[in-house]
C-alpha cells in the first residue's frame, strides 16, 4: 500500500493499563486524577511564589520555574485523555489529535531534558567556578538560554510528526499505551518500520544523554571540588547546595536510563510493567519536584512560609474585625 493512504484509519483507541480488572478503573482513574491534581496545585504554587515574591527572582529558580511549566504542561497532554478512558470510557483518540499528543510528549519531554542541563549548569559554575558565577549566568542569561531550549527542542519532535504523519495506517487502531508516542504509533503503520523507527532511536538517544553526559560531568566535577575543601563545615554546605537538583535529576534519568539498558540486554517486562514503569518515571517527578523545591530548597521554603503566614494574620484580622 502507497505511504500517505490512512483512510482506514480515522481515530486510535488507547488500552491504557491492558491488564487491569474493570473493577479497579474507577480506582486506577481517581488515582491518576489525584496525581495531576497534585501536580497542577504544586507547580502552580511554585509559579505564584515566583510571581509575587521578588526574593526568588535569581538564576537556580528562574531554572525552576521553567521546570514547573513544562510540569505542568506535559501532564495535562498526557493525563486529562486517560482519565476520561476510565472515568467515561472514552479511549478513543482522532487521527490527527494522536500525532497532535505525541509532538507534545517528545517536545516537553526534550525541553524538560534541556532545563535539567542548565540546572547542572548552574550549580557547576556556583560551586566550581564561584567568582565567575555572578558574571557568567545573569538574570538575563538564563532567560536567554531558557527561551532557546524551548525554540531548538522544537526540531526533532517536530520531524518526528513529520516523517509519521504520512506512513500507511491500515492495520490495528489499539495502542497500547495511556498516551501517544512515537513508538505506540509507528507500530501500527503497514509499513517497514525500521527507516523510521532506528533515526527516532537516535535523535531519542541524543536528547537524553546529550544534556545527560554533561550533567555527569558536572556534578563529578562538583565532588571533586568539593572534596578539595579542608573544612568539613564547607563541604557538607556545598553539597546540600546541590542536592535538591541531583535529586531532581536523580528522579528523571535514572528510571528511563534503566528502561533503556534492561531493553538492550534482554530484561523482558510485561506490557503493564513496562507502561506502569513509563507512567511513574513520567507523572511522578512533576508531582514530587514541588514538594523538592519547597522542602529543600532555603529561599523557596521561607518564601512558602511567608505566603501563610501573611494569609493566616489576614485571616486573624477579619476574624477580629467581624466579631467586633
Amino acid at each position: 500500500m502507497p505511504e500517505g493512504n490512512h483512510s482506514t484509519v480515522t481515530e486510535f483507541i488507547l488500552t491504557g493499563f491492558p491488564g487491569l480488572h474493570p473493577e479497579y478503573e474507577g480506582l486506577a482513574s481517581a488515582l491518576l486524577f489525584l496525581v495531576y491534581t497534585f501536580t497542577l496545585i504544586g507547580n502552580a504554587t511554585v509559579l505564584f511564589l515566583f510571581a509575587t515574591d521578588r526574593s526568588l527572582h535569581k538564576p537556580m529558580y528562574y531554572i525552576i520555574l521553567n521546570l514547573s511549566a513544562c510540569d505542568i504542561l506535559f501532564s495535562t497532554t498526557t493525563l486529562p485523555k486517560i482519565i476520561s478512558k476510565y472515568w467515561f470510557q472514552s479511549g478513543t483518540i482522532s487521527f490527527t489529535a494522536c500525532f497532535v499528543q505525541m509532538y507534545f510528549v517528545h517536545y516537553l519531554g526534550t525541553v524538560n531534558s534541556y532545563i535539567l542541563f542548565l540546572m547542572a549548569l548552574d550549580r557547576y559554575l556556583a560551586i566550581c567556578h564561584p567568582l565567575r558565577y555572578s558574571l557568567v549566568l545573569k538574570n538575563s542569561t538564563i532567560c536567554i538560554l531558557s527561551v532557546t531550549a524551548w525554540v531548538v527542542a522544537k526540531a526533532c519532535p517536530l520531524m518526528l510528526v513529520i516523517r509519521a504523519y504520512p506512513l500507511p495506517y491500515c492495520a490495528s487502531n489499539i495502542i497500547h499505551h495511556c498516551y501517544c508516542d512515537h513508538i505506540g504509533i509507528t507500530t501500527l503503520a503497514c509499513t517497514d518500520r525500521a527507516p523510521y523507527g532506528f533515526p527516532a532511536f537516535v535523535l531519542a538517544m541524543i536528547m537524553l544523554l546529550g544534556p545527560l553526559a554533561f550533567i555527569i560531568f558536572s556534578y563529578s566535577s562538583i565532588i571533586i571540588a568539593v572534596l578539595k575543601i579542608a573544612n568539613l563545615q564547607g563541604r557538607l554546605k556545598s553539597l546540600s547546595t546541590c542536592s535538591t537538583q541531583l535529586i531532581i535529576i536523580s528522579l528523571y534519568y535514572l528510571p528511563r536510563c534503566f528502561v533503556y539498558l534492561a531493553s538492550n540486554v534482554g530484561i523482558k517486562f510485561s506490557a503493564d510493567a513496562r507502561i506502569v514503569i513509563i507512567m511513574l518515571y513520567s507523572l511522578c517527578p512533576p508531582m514530587i519536584n514541588p514538594l523538592i523545591y519547597c522542602l529543600r530548597g532555603k529561599d523557596m521554603r521561607e518564601s512558602l512560609l511567608r505566603q501563610f503566614n501573611k494569609r493566616t494574620v489576614l485571616q486573624q484580622a477579619q476574624i477580629s474585625a467581624v466579631s467586633d
